[in-house]
């Protein structure tokens, strides 16, 4: 790991800031680095209002998009509400399906398969919206690439809505509205929102021609913080306000089906990491496993005994999904393993017969295992797809931009996207990528990173700071747990491996004359030997409650130790 420690705030600043909050000086330090200088942004932050968030109809579009959706109404026509089959495309289509609902019958959802018919708007999709007369689509999550489908529907006199969060290509696709923040005529003052929270803009833009407030559209913002969680956008301005809101519904009242699924893991209160590594990965393996309509289903329905059959039916689906994702890792590992002959830049690796629904998963675990920019390959039809991940600062879209001449069609974000090529390029496109991401990539980028916030004294640690630092919540990218680092430390004599095979470390840490504090290294025990005999250790940690046995006291979670 390197350890980077963030450039610390004028110290002009830090006072000015402290003093003006009535807070430690660590805490404006952690405050500036976040990009708050002032009592007021401190205020938006701390406590942050649905009223900042920002005129859905700043957004380019939105108007014409309202327009045809009135219209549609109007004139009874049969709206379809199509999207993508992860986490971020089936709550978008839950949601704005479920709003469109309570205004108006003749509303219907779609999901593409994604083995039939893989990512975003499809041919069948389009046949299936002629086929019953629909003659709007509404596309969420997907769709600012889909120039040929969207041509193909205008033919048989169906109207596209997109609403997308992806980067666009060089030309738009002509349909009636395209919602996009990231286009570049696009003037609205957040471009990081997810495609459900694009979805919620759209539904709030409709509400406001109905007179509602922004208060009657909070029942949906349980689906927005899912969105905004597992699509790993910033949680920063609007996203930091959706997200706030939406782990209160979550935790105070949910829908139906996000009480169904919470009932089966008993946790009381979920937290943003909660929502991402518990909620997100059972509605993403509806369609990883089976069909996303499933997850769509469970998010709509209003029963809860229906809600608690279709979420065990999802609990099968995940529990499926873990043991697949686990073997098909094994063999990938295994299949980089026999080939490092030479040292690479980047992992990429084919098998035919791995399960398409898992294969993002799977580079997530290479990427985290041999740090490198990964393609995971497996057979879809008659070509080849592939999921790719990348290493913080490795813009992974633009080095496949790079290798557009020998694939067919791909999309999506810095640090993930999607592809699909003839498997006769597959040799030819696997070399190029490594010499693109060797000629561009800088090669400290291929160590990870633990980003330090500040260095602390123990003495320093208090449950006030800690009480503070949970303040800062909801967490992700853009505002990160904040890390710190420690010199010096020394175990009291009793550190130990826990856990299954001892691979996790537990010790209990002084600095020179202060408190003893536990603390426990995840995943950390082959450095035991460093802390033993009371030999000094410098540390990277972020700092946490540990409840044992009713008593809840400060704990430190040891990221790194040298």
């Amino acid at each position: 790991m390197r350890w980077t420690i963030k450039p610390k705030p004028e110290a002009h600043k830090i006072a000015s800031l402290a003093m003006e909050l009535q807070v430690a000086p660590l805490v404006a330090t952690l405050l500036l680095q976040r990009g708050i200088e002032t009592f007021e942004d401190a205020k938006k932050f701390f406590r942050p209002q649905l009223t900042d968030l920002h005129d859905p109809f700043l957004m380019k579009d939105m108007d014409l998009a309202v327009a045809r959706i009135e219209k549609a109404i109007a004139n009874n026509e049969n709206i379809l509400v199509f999207g993508d089959y992860d986490v971020d495309g089936t709550t978008a289509v839950a949601l704005v399906s479920s709003y469109l609902l309570t205004k108006y019958p003749n509303v219907a959802t779609y999901i593409p398969d994604r083995y039939n018919e893989g990512y975003g708007i499809s041919i069948q999709g389009i046949d299936f919206a002629e086929d019953n007369g629909f003659s709007l689509i509404v596309a969420l999550d997907c769709g600012i690439k889909a120039i040929d489908k969207v041509a193909y529907a205008t033919k048989k006199g169906i109207d596209f809505i997109i609403c997308d969060h992806h980067r666009p290509g060089e030309h738009l696709p002509e349909a009636v509205a395209i919602l996009d923040p990231k286009r570049g005529d696009c003037t609205y003052p957040y471009d990081e929102l997810c495609g459900c929270g694009v979805g919620f803009k759209l539904i709030q833009a409709l509400g406001a021609r109905l007179g509602e407030t922004i208060e009657d559209l909070i029942p949906y913002l349980d689906l927005v913080a899912t969105a905004i969680g597992a699509d790993i956008v910033p949680i920063t301005g609007e996203n930091r306000i959706l997200a706030y809101y939406g782990l209160q519904v979550i935790n105070s009242n949910p829908r139906v089906g996000f009480k169904a699924i919470i009932s089966q893991i008993k946790k009381q209160e979920l937290t943003i990491t909660d929502v991402v590594f518990i909620i997100a990965p059972r509605i993403n393996a509806a369609g990883r496993m089976e069909h996303g309509q499933h997850a769509v289903n469970l998010l709509t329905e209003t029963n809860l005994e229906r809600a608690q059959e279709f979420a065990v039916g999802i609990e099968q689906f995940n529990l499926d999904r873990r043991s697949l994702d686990q073997e098909i890792t094994k063999e990938a590992l295994l299949q980089i393993q026999e080939n490092k002959e030479e040292e690479r830049f980047t992992s990429v690796v084919y098998n035919k017969n791995w399960h398409k629904g898992v294969i993002g998963i799977v580079a997530s675990r290479l990427t985290e295992t041999y740090y490198r920019p990964t393609l995971v390959f497996t057979k879809s039809g008659n070509k080849l797809a592939a999921s790719a991940r990348s290493v913080k600062g490795f813009d992974v879209y633009n080095a496949l931009e790079e290798c557009a001449d020998c694939i067919e069609q791909f999309g999506g974000h810095k640090y993930a996207a999607g592809l699909t090529l003839l498997e006769e390029q597959y040799e030819t496109f696997k070399k190029q990528f490594e010499k693109v991401v060797s000629e561009t990539i800088d090669p400290g980028l291929l160590t990870p990173e633990i980003s330090v916030d500040a260095l602390i004294q123990l003495k320093d640690i208090t449950p006030k700071l800690l009480r503070i630092i949970r303040q800062f919540a909801p967490f992700g990218p853009g505002n990160m747990t904040p890390v710190f680092m420690a010199e010096r430390l020394t175990d009291t004599g009793y550190c130990k491996g826990v856990g299954e095979e001892e691979k996790h470390l537990k010790l209990t840490v002084k600095q020179h004359d202060s408190e003893a504090i536990g603390a426990i290294g995840f995943n950390l025990g082959d450095k035991l030997l460093l802390t033993a005999d009371k030999k000094p250790f410098d540390a990277v940690f972020s700092i946490d409650e540990n409840e044992w046995q009713g008593m809840v006291s400060v704990q430190l979670k040891i990221r790194d130790l040298r």
